[in-house]
């Protein structure tokens, strides 16, 4: 029998409207009802995210899945805030479901910023420590109790076995328009690098949409919906989708990663940008997307090219 979790069918997401979000809001929090409810652009795929006035957001759960997070993040998005060298996002409220809407919802403080990009960062090898210094307090937090890997957060922290199926679906829908081979042999060095079993706080989602910016500076992390303790190669990834050749070694030296746990959070950037290139390859609305995807993976080839040179011997 295998051990490797079971992803289950898609979600099957809801759509969400400011109308409900206000009604909502008035039947269970009257005291909140005057305050204007707007849409948030680009709000995030598990989650409806709208401002609540000027200094509030709700969140409401897109699919049934993506609502299993909603007690984690209240239970344990306290206790993290108090230990983290930077804003993250704590609630406020706990919403109830109701006829119109089937889920458990939360209302938040809301968090400012802009979301980072390479040519918002002022300094790449300051974010770049910045964001270390932060995974590391993150993961010197007591992980006892945490949230194991599980269906409320798609298995984050546990094997990247759970992707290995949607790797060779990914590579047979590109077909030759990538090095499949050397695509594979990345993989199963991610697949063959050990984690050495001690649990560990992870945010599960360090991408750069949720990486606030200010003044072009590191200044909250946001979104904490697969969050939990296990193996924290997964908050590697950015070292390839964001950072800079120069910050991606000032991250890993800050955070000391060893090279087993180097390979498996190149495996999580590897899986992150297949899936990316796959499902947008024949999207001509997703052009931008699919060119920041291909950058990225030429980079995760190039740099694990480099690392996989032979030094020479110095001479006798």
């Amino acid at each position: 029998m295998s051990d490797v979790p079971d992803l289950g069918p898609l979600p099957q997401r809801i759509t969400v409207v400011a109308e409900q979000v206000r009604r909502l809001v008035a039947d269970q929090f009257p005291h909140l009802a005057d305050l204007p409810i707007e849409s948030v652009a680009n709000g995030g795929w598990d989650n409806w995210t709208f401002h609540l006035g000027p200094d509030l957001l709700v969140r409401l759960p897109s699919a049934a899945e993506y609502a299993l997070a909603v007690d984690k993040e209240h239970r344990w998005l306290p206790v993290l805030a108090a230990r983290l060298p930077l804003p993250i996002p704590t609630p406020v409220a706990r919403g109830k479901p109701d006829a119109g809407y089937p889920h458990p919802w939360s209302i938040y403080r809301w968090l400012s910023g802009e979301p980072a990009r390479r040519d918002r960062i002022a300094d790449p090898a300051r974010f770049a420590i910045d964001l270390a210094e932060f995974l590391a307090a993150l993961r010197a937090v007591d992980a006892a109790g945490g949230p194991q890997p599980g269906l409320h957060n798609w298995f984050r922290g546990g094997t990247l076995r759970t992707y290995d199926k949607i790797v060779e679906q990914a590579l047979a829908r590109l077909d030759d328009h990538v090095d499949a081979e050397l695509v594979r042999e990345i993989w199963t060095t991610a697949l063959d690098a050990r984690w050495d079993g001690v649990d560990r706080w992870f945010h599960g989602d360090i991408a750069q949409g949720n990486l606030l910016l200010a003044d072009g500076q590191l200044a909250a992390v946001i979104d904490f919906g697969t969050c939990g303790v296990g193996d924290p190669a997964c908050d590697l990834a950015i070292a390839w989708t964001l950072l800079t050749a120069d910050g991606r070694q000032a991250f890993r030296a800050r955070l000391s990663v060893d090279e087993v746990t180097w390979a498996r959070g190149r495996g999580w950037a590897l899986w992150k940008t297949l899936v990316t290139c796959s499902s947008t390859f024949d999207a001509p609305e997703d052009a931008a997307e699919l060119a920041s995807a291909h950058r990225i993976l030429a980079e995760i080839l190039s740099e694990y090219a480099a690392s996989t040179v032979t030094k020479p011997r110095p001479q006798q």
